[in-house]
Parts: structure tokens; C-alpha cells; sequence
């Protein structure tokens, strides 16, 4: 979980109230974050010769984007301390009525198809607050961008460019200026060589860097506000005498673009000449028709089940009290009219709710966790059973861990040579490729369970010998009549290594596993003729992965039709080669069927 640093006699003025470390630990513990230090009475830093005041340190959940800079955090908990209400965020166009424009070029969908943007007018800055600001938009790059591959977000001083903006892509050698902190104008490919011992942006580099286009944002005049992801233009870098502030925000995925925007503008519009006003901005997309005003502040209407809340949480809540409940955590919740559903708008500082179940968690966490019983106050049924095959699965795996042999779990990816040549198999066509391998040893997955018992018993052969070792798991098989073109099938093998073949011990253990599975031996002839007899019976059976002569295949009557079970036998020596094995192995592979 990420974690903030905060000015903690700052957060305290923000929510009015003087903490101990302790009650504040416990405000923490109530609204579902974590204190991880208070920094109080440690050896702090020294900045610019002055001691760093106190900081509290607060692991924020994965998935509160809203709660990554000191504004979110204060106004979350301000709210949660019945303090104060979530703000009215609203949009407003400037004086003249005319909105500032963004004209996207169809060229940008060969790199960074998506646009977004808005403006903080009249934003006051101080060095907390700035830092906050640059703090938030990389902890937003870090985790919700996937280090800007998704998203990448841009901020400049309105008042150095001038309007109408454009979008476009442009070959690296066509774009040219002086990049953030720089005074030398270079090109762009001048600047992936420059940035590239950079510690910083070089790891952001490839993002774009192969790319026939580089992505580029010009004002009316040709000045540059950005190459994104990677860097801003030194010419319309922010300050803490910047008072208007543009935001241009870029992406490859449609919805994080949107949110990123949503928790910027949220949490600093607060700032503003007039707090919680935003200005849009016009997005035009001539080449797909998709224009737009940018960012969109509308809350999402959703509903949720009182009963549903009350049953999970085992409380008895009135509709009205759960509304209350919720209020505390950000929303606007109020009875609906169908008497056990609630009408509740989720604000654009929640991304991160999805489903009435993050609801009622919400309404949970502002009842009190403590607060809930320990049990439920009405005794509750449930429906749930294992699948039939992991049922028999478990069976299978106990009853040979039982009989002395040893689960081992390799990987379900192998590489090809290891699937088809080195067990002397031909391709079959059945195996799942890996589109882009890392490395040649997992190329494929598994079509049978064989390649990871081997390796297994290669990587322990310094062990005493003999081993026994079984694996009950899936393999995955090409299937064009599934939906996704695949599917996975139960498998169970098993293997005994030694300096003698082992025949009896493979053999031993597949009765063992019938007789608990209630299938009695049977010869053939009996199994054909009688149709109410079952059971199951071996085979003489000749496979190039085992010693010519020295292989079996597992019978049983299945629908009044004979099916091959599995097989068993001693390996071939060329396998055994292959695999780096230098006594004996015997095994045993089947499919589970259920």
C-alpha cells in the first residue's frame, strides 16, 4: 500500500482538533487507513538548515486514489469526523463564455489515441501546497498509470501559452524545444539520448521511444506544453507564482484517463480563487467525432439493498440511518421509493466504488467495525459445495500422500522441447503458446503433467533414492468450441525413481487409488460382455515415451464404451537422457474424470 507523508500539525489545524498519537492511530484504525509513524520524538531530517517539522506517515488502501496527498486525506477524514460535508464540485466556464479548445489530430491514435484536461483559475500556491501537487501526480503515475504507460499527466502556467491548443503526433525529428529544467532546445530523438542516463525519466523512455511518432501538445503560437509521458516544456513550467493552471492529460486506457482528472481537479480546486470550481476545457475530435468537455464532475447515480447491507453487516438499520451512515464516507444517499432500496450518487472522488458491496463496506466502516457483532444475529444457510472434481482431486491426493508418496507442485508453464521432444512426442497442435516468452523454459503450458515431475525429480536426484512424488493439477489444451479458445483439464501422474524399475509400487498405488474410488479390477472380456459390470482393466499399450514393451494403458467402462483411463510404464532411456536421469523411472499419468 502506498504510503503519505504529512505536515502533522498542518492536518490537525485541517480537521480542528489536536490529536494524540494514539487517538489518532485509532481515527486511522476506525476509517479503515493505517498510522505507520508519527515522526514526533524521531531524529528528522534537516532542510535547508531547519529541522523537518512532524510528519505523520499513513498507508492509504491500494485502490483510494482520492487519498494520496495531504487534501484528500484531510477532507476524507473531515467528513468522517462529521466536520463537514463532501464539497460541491462544479464546473464553470470563464467570464466571456468562450471555453479554451483542444483540437486532437488523427495522428495520435498511432501512440496516445486519448485526451483529457481542465484549468484551476486563481489557484493559490505555497511550498506545501506545491509539493503536494507534484507529489500526487507522481504517486497517481506510479500506481493508477502503471508508471505512465496508461496515463501520463502534464501541469503549466496558463498565462505563458495562449489558446486554441492542439494534439498531435509528429516524427521526433519534427519536434523541437527545451525540455523542463533545461535551457538547450533539442529534438526529440535528441532527448531520448539525453534522458537516457537520466534516473528519473529513463524509465519511461521505451514507453514511446520505438515509436515512428512522438506524441506533442502545442498553443496557438507553436509553443510546447509537452511531449508526453515523458517530459514537460520548460516554458510553461508551474511556480509558486503560477495563479492559472492548465492540466493536459494523456492515455492509452479511456476510463483511467477520466478518473486521474476527476482526483486532480477534486483535490486542489479547493485552492482556487473559487474553491471547488473548475473550468472545462473543449476537447475537439474531428477525425472520430467523439468531441467533448473535459473533465466530467457528474456524480454516478447507483442504488443499494438495505436489507442486503443490514443482513451482511448483521445490523437492523433504518434506510435513513444507513444514508447517514454513508454521508459520513463521502456520499449523497437518501430513501428511495421502493421502501428497501436506497438512491445514493457516488462522487467523482470514488473511482474506486464499483458495486453495492463497496457500498455497504463504506456503511460498515461508518458504523463502527468495533461496533459489529461478533457473529451473526440469526443463523444463515448456504448453498456452497466443492465441484465435483476438485472433490475427486482431494480424494486422489490423499489417498497417495497416504500410500507414502509426495505432492510437489512444478510450474504450469514449460518450454516446448521439454512438452513434445524430450518426452519423444510428436507436436499435436494442442498447446497453448506464450505470445511474447521471457525465456525459452516457459514457451507453452503444459499439456500434460510429465515435464515438471521430471524436472522435479532432476533438480532432487542428489537426494536418496527411491523417490516417490505425485502432482494432481491442471493442464491447458487449444479448444476453438470453448469461448476462449481453451481450456483446462484435471490431470494426476505420478512417479518412482530408483535402480529398480518399480513396477510394483506404480501399479500398487493405481489400485489402491480404485479400490477407494470404489472400482473394482476386471478383465476385459467380462467388462464387454456383462453391460452391468464395472470396473476397470490394463492394457498391453506402446507409446515412444516408454521402453518398448514396458508400457500399459488404464481401462474402465465408461457409458458402455471402453475409455483409456491413463497409462503407466518405464520410461524410455533416451527421456531419461534428456532429462538428466541416470536410474530408472516409472510412472503413472491419467485425466481425472468426474
Amino acid at each position: 500500500m502506498p504510503t503519505i507523508s504529512v505536515d502533522k500539525a498542518r492536518l490537525f489545524e485541517a480537521l480542528g482538533q489536536e490529536f494524540t498519537t494514539e487517538e489518532f492511530d485509532e481515527l486511522c484504525f476506525e476509517f479503515g487507513i493505517e498510522l505507520d509513524e508519527d515522526t514526533t520524538n524521531s531524529k528528522r531530517p534537516i532542510v535547508d538548515g531547519v529541522e523537518e517539522p512532524p510528519q505523520l506517515k499513513i498507508e492509504i488502501p491500494a485502490n483510494r486514489y482520492d487519498m494520496l496527498c495531504f487534501e484528500g486525506i484531510a477532507m476524507n477524514l473531515k467528513v468522517f469526523l462529521r466536520k463537514s460535508s463532501l464539497p460541491n464540485f462544479r464546473l464553470a466556464a470563464p467570464k466571456n463564455g468562450e471555453l479554451l479548445e483542444v483540437t486532437v489530430k488523427p495522428e495520435t491514435e498511432k501512440i496516445r489515441p486519448y485526451f483529457s484536461c481542465a484549468i484551476l483559475r486563481g489557484i493559490k500556491f505555497d511550498k506545501a501546497r506545491y509539493d503536494s501537487f507534484i507529489a500526487l501526480q507522481d504517486k497517481l503515475h506510479q500506481n493508477l498509470a502503471r508508471q505512465r504507460t496508461l496515463v501520463a499527466i502534464g501541469t503549466h502556467d496558463l498565462d505563458t501559452l495562449e489558446g486554441p491548443f492542439t494534439y498531435e503526433a509528429l516524427p521526433p525529428e519534427q519536434i523541437e524545444f527545451a525540455p523542463l529544467n533545461q535551457t538547450k532546445v533539442m529534438n526529440g530523438k535528441d532527448m531520448m539520448e539525453h534522458f537516457e542516463k537520466d534516473k528519473h525519466l529513463g524509465r519511461y523512455l521505451h514507453i514511446i521511444k520505438d515509436s515512428p511518432v512522438y506524441p506533442i501538445i502545442y498553443d496557438k503560437n507553436r509553443k510546447v506544453l509537452s511531449m508526453p509521458p515523458i517530459i514537460n516544456s520548460n516554458h510553461s513550467k508551474i511556480t509558486l507564482d503560477t495563479k492559472n493552471v492548465f492540466i493536459d492529460i494523456t492515455a492509452t486506457d479511456k476510463t483511467k484517463i477520466e478518473i486521474v482528472n476527476q482526483i486532480l481537479v477534486s483535490m486542489f480546486s479547493s485552492y482556487c480563487s473559487e474553491p471547488f470550481t473548475i473550468e472545462p476545457v473543449k476537447i475537439i475530435s474531428p477525425h472520430n467525432g467523439q468531441s467533448r468537455e473535459t473533465p466530467d464532475l457528474t456524480p454516478r447515480s447507483t442504488q443499494a439493498s438495505v436489507s442486503y447491507i443490514n443482513s451482511v453487516c448483521g445490523l437492523s438499520q433504518t434506510p435513513q440511518e444507513i444514508c447517514d451512515l454513508l454521508k459520513r464516507m463521502c456520499y449523497h444517499a437518501k430513501p428511495s421509493a421502493s421502501p428497501d432500496l436506497l438512491d445514493i450518487d457516488i462522487p467523482p472522488t470514488r473511482a474506486d466504488v464499483l458495486h453495492q458491496a463497496d457500498i455497504m463496506e463504506d456503511a460498515a466502516i461508518a458504523y463502527g467495525f468495533n461496533k459489529l457483532e461478533r457473529r451473526f444475529k440469526s443463523a444463515t444457510t448456504s448453498i456452497g459445495a466443492p465441484l465435483p472434481i476438485n472433490k475427486l482431486a482431494d480424494i486422489v491426493r490423499l489417498e497417495a500422500a497416504m500410500a507414502g508418496w509426495v505432492e510437489v507442485m512444478p510450474l504450469i508453464l514449460c518450454s516446448h522441447d521439454e512438452n513434445y521432444a524430450w518426452l519423444n512426442r510428436k507436436e499435436d497442435n494442442k498447446a497453448i503458446r506464450l505470445a511474447n516468452p521471457k525465456t525459452l523454459e516457459y514457451q507453452i503450458v503444459r499439456t500434460s503433467l510429465l515435464p515438471g515431475l521430471l524436472k522435479t525429480i532432476r533438480e532432487n536426484k542428489h537426494h536418496s533414492v527411491p523417490m516417490k512424488v505425485f502432482e494432481v493439477s491442471d493442464i491447458g489444451l487449444k479448444d476453438e468450441s470453448m469461448e476462449r479458445k481453451a481450456r483446462n483439464e484435471r490431470h494426476f501422474a505420478a512417479c518412482w525413481y530408483g535402480k529398480s524399475s518399480g513396477f510394483e509400487m506404480v501399479h500398487g498405488l493405481l489400485d489402491r487409488i480404485m479400490l477407494m474410488l470404489k472400482t473394482a479390477f476386471i478383465t476385459r472380456e467380462d467388462g464387454l460382455k456383462d453391460e452391468s459390470l464395472k470396473g476397470y482393466w490394463l492394457e498391453e499399450f506402446e507409446d515412444d515415451t516408454f521402453l518398448t514393451g514396458h508400457g500399459a494403458a488404464v481401462f474402465a467402462k465408461i457409458e458402455d464404451k471402453p475409455v483409456r483411463l491413463g497409462t503407466f510404464g518405464i520410461l524410455h532411456p533416451t527421456v531419461l537422457k534428456n532429462f538428466e536421469l541416470p536410474y530408472v523411472l516409472m510412472l503413472y499419468h491419467t485425466r481425472l474424470f468426474c
